[in-house]
């Protein structure tokens, strides 16, 4: 029985899937993930895309934040970056939706460098007044620069199509969020054991002795901004994409907010973690729904009581969950996974 893991080289050490039995049911999942589609209805398919989108959201913050150590408050700023971007591109240059895809992240990208200037000189509080100030200009753009945004009536968006077979259920569409979520964690958990990687952790933990060491904080600090910024355009651009439209109340304030919640909660320097965060995030609201609706049908009159208690119940789980696990829900499942790891003995 195993009870140790033990390594003999650096390579074995960095090896993301290091067990047999890691790989076998990571496989089940991915064949749970593609039959997904053929026994869930539409709401729960729509619900299960806005956890894609959330999660590539999620995992490019948690690499700013999480792993660099930069605190933003304008990531929902970004993602209206590559929203609009992609609804532009599209409608107005006759783009195609896989063209435009990869320029709203790029598009982004350049926002994220421009606004991670302010990081070279300042951080901690006046890093996240920076970031804050960031979300209201571009509100204010998305809002006032009616020529190429068309202001709060927003811009229609076809659908996407792939050699002429349109994206235009949650069905369809499903896949086309797979494969980018999966490309996106594939890159983050990779980029995180990279040189560069190594380099944000050391940033965080001390920039100080980082940058003595040789460590380029000009460098590294802006490439954490640009990829951050990346993830969110392209999390934009799927989101844009799947609703059709793009209006500035699509990337309110409390969205950033929303973001910075799931790497929290998920785990902040954890690209896992990020995944349970998106998940518990987006899940979470949708079982209070549910439970007002139950309420409602079992006791008339309940139901409204509960409806507006929604947002205080979930606070409060939030701030429940953080006092009895600050490390996030993946602490909780390392700790479960090293249970049955070493399970029946305690060391």
């Amino acid at each position: 029985m195993r009870c140790g893991d033990f390594k003999e080289s650096y390579l074995k050490d960095e090896e993301i899937f290091q067990s047999v039995f890691v790989k076998f049911w990571l496989g089940l999942f991915f064949i749970f993930l593609l039959i997904i589609p053929f026994v869930a209805d539409a709401y729960i398919l729509y619900i299960v895309n806005l956890i894609g989108f959330a999660v590539i959201g999620a995992v490019g913050l948690n690499l700013l934040t999480g792993f660099t150590g930069q605190i933003s408050l304008g990531h929902a700023a970004f993602v209206g970056v590559g929203g609009y971007t992609t609804a532009v591109l599209i409608t107005k240059l006759n783009f195609s939706f896989w063209l435009a895809l990869p320029f709203a992240g790029l598009v982004a990208a350049l926002a994220g460098l421009i606004i991670g200037i302010p990081s070279l000189r300042v951080k901690g509080l006046y890093l996240c007044m920076a970031t804050l100030a960031a979300q209201f200009i571009f509100e204010f753009i998305f809002i006032h620069w009616e020529s190429v945004t068309h202001g709060v009536r927003g811009i229609n968006v076809p659908a996407p199509s792939f050699f002429g077979f349109a994206l235009n259920t949650e069905q369809r569409f499903y896949y086309l969020t797979l494969v980018v979520v999966i490309l996106a964690v594939t890159f983050a958990r990779n980029l995180v054991r990279s040189r560069v990687g190594r380099a944000f952790v050391a940033i965080r933990d001390r920039d100080l002795a980082a940058e003595i060491i040789g460590i380029s904080l000009f460098r590294y600090k802006l490439t954490a901004f640009a990829i951050s910024s990346f993830y969110a355009g392209v999390a934009g651009a799927l989101w844009v994409s799947f609703m059709r439209i793009v209006t500035p109340d699509h990337f309110p304030f409390h969205l950033s907010i929303q973001y910075l919640a799931m790497v929290i909660v998920g785990g902040l320097g954890s690209i896992l973690g990020s995944i349970f965060g998106a998940v518990f995030m987006i899940v979470t609201p949708e079982i209070l729904n549910v439970l007002s609706s139950a309420l409602n049908e079992t006791i008339p009159g309940m139901g409204q009581l509960f409806i507006p208690m929604k947002e205080v119940v979930f606070g409060g789980l939030i701030v429940l969950f953080l006092i009895f696990e600050p490390l996030g829900l993946a602490e909780i499942w390392r700790r479960i996974k090293a249970f049955f790891l070493l399970w029946p003995f305690s060391y």
